[in-house]
């Protein structure tokens, strides 16, 4: 299997208008995606896409590609990216495509693709896209061309798919919730869903004018969020990214609870109601402290690579149900087969009605260790294994810091950089010696 060119972490992804993320490569991209995936018997692929100004000429031009093979698609429009994996598995879909730079400003774009029963592409189908790409484009005789429709009433199939993963006899009459859209694909469904369980709904960033998607809002920039919880005295508040897979909470004294909190609280939800089967798979990044408190709870846990796809494979391949990135991307395998920053939150909402308890007490079981992340922007091409300089102040900064103690170097496989971790029990320690490994990357 050759090393990939352009399926990183999470799908292909880069500056719209920079190869990869162009109408030249989406044409050959889609040519190869219908070329690789549109065999089975239905020969349909979904298309679904976020709020972002490129997002309609790219879809124009993988579209192209795609029905050149002779391929129909079925356009959703603007929708979360989990509902393109729903739709994928529901109507049992040669494959489903979601043109989305998740949680990064307007300029990036990119894909993600799911196949059968609405998981992501393993690696052995991205090298077969990959070699397509390389060859050169054959159009088929056109009466053999595929078939473009639009997909009817989307947005109100993925509401009532979200809706049902709650249970019947429960609703959210008693909560308030802030809602931050991102100003991106959950504009529209998320006030939709919480309302329609009776929440009382505030609302902001559901505006997108192409342009503005994840700009000072989102599950990456949420001081809007505690802002606006905080003065609206709300239950909790939800900040959703561009495309809606992650999710990141604020409980109503404002603090900040990530993915590896929530799926601790969903787990142990989960286990209470006697519905956990196994474990909890995290990644690298996941916190000691939720790692320790699962393991009080007599929880499992594996950590997988970064990337919310190894979760997912993760789970399937020990029989789990639960998974989770700190990043707000969590896994509910027994209600999705992705990432969905709504049905984790009905999940967390349903863990608070039947506990009687605020988000803050279901999240202050989990001591957190203090970790640090920084990203060190760098074009050069710097070998983290090999580096000398690297590998020095790393022995240093580990011996510094003692046990219970990691260090995570990786370069990032979305943007141009390089991500630092570091976590100890003593916040000093940790703060000081991330910037130090910032610094001597920045010197190189």
């Amino acid at each position: 299997m050759h090393d990939l060119q352009y399926f990183k972490t999470d799908g292909i992804r880069g500056k719209v208008g920079k190869k990869p993320i162009t109408p030249e490569f989406f044409l050959k991209l889609g040519w190869s995606i219908g070329t690789v995936l549109g065999k089975n018997k239905t020969k349909k692929i979904i298309i679904g896409r976020d709020t972002r100004i490129s997002g309609t000429m790219l879809q124009s031009a993988l579209e192209y590609g795609i029905l050149s093979t002779g391929t129909s698609t079925l356009l959703a429009d603007c929708v979360p990216t989990s509902a393109i994996a729903y739709f994928t598995r529901f109507l049992n879909a040669s494959a489903g495509i979601v043109i989305s730079g998740s949680h990064n400003l307007f300029d990036d774009n990119g894909i993600k693709v799911f196949y059968k029963h609405g998981i992501k592409l393993d690696k052995e189908i991205e090298c077969s896209i990959e070699k397509n790409i390389k060859k050169n484009v054959f159009f088929s005789n056109f009466i053999h061309f595929g078939l473009s429709h639009q997909m009817i009433d989307a947005e109100k199939k993925y509401i009532n798919f979200c809706i049902n993963t709650f249970p019947k006899n429960l609703n959210l009459s008693k909560l308030t919730i802030v809602l931050d859209c991102a100003n991106g694909a959950t504009y529209r469904v998320a006030p939709k869903i919480f309302r329609n369980l009776g929440a009382k709904i505030i609302n902001f960033s559901i505006n997108p004018n192409g342009v503005n998607i994840n700009k000072n809002s989102g599950s990456t920039n949420v001081l809007k969020l505690k802002k606006k919880v905080l003065l609206e005295k709300a239950d909790i508040g939800l900040a959703f990214d561009g495309d809606g897979d992650r999710v990141i909470m604020i409980d109503h004294l404002g603090h900040e609870i990530d993915g590896d909190q929530i799926i601790y609280i969903i787990a142990k939800e989960y286990l209470k109601n006697r519905m956990l089967n196994g474990g909890v798979v995290g990644t690298l990044m996941t916190n000691m402290g939720v790692v320790l408190s699962l393991k009080k709870l007599g929880i499992p846990f594996f950590a997988a690579p970064i990337g919310d796809s190894n979760v997912y494979r993760k789970i399937q391949e020990k029989k789990w149900i639960l998974g989770a990135e700190k990043s707000g991307h969590v896994i509910l395998s027994d209600k999705h087969s992705t990432g969905d920053g709504i049905i984790a939150s009905l999940q967390v909402l349903l863990s608070m009605i039947n506990n009687n308890k605020t988000l803050y007490q279901l999240s202050k079981e989990v001591k957190l260790f203090p970790q640090i992340l920084l990203n060190v922007f760098s074009k050069k091409e710097i070998n983290l294994a090999e580096d000398l300089t690297i590998q020095n102040i790393l022995a240093k900064s580990k011996s510094i810091l003692g046990q219970n103690s990691r260090i995570l170097l990786r370069k990032s496989g979305t943007e141009s950089c390089i991500r630092i971790m570091v976590e100890g029990k003593n916040f000093l320690k940790v703060h000081k010696l991330a910037h130090d490994i910032a610094k001597t990357i920045e010197l190189l």
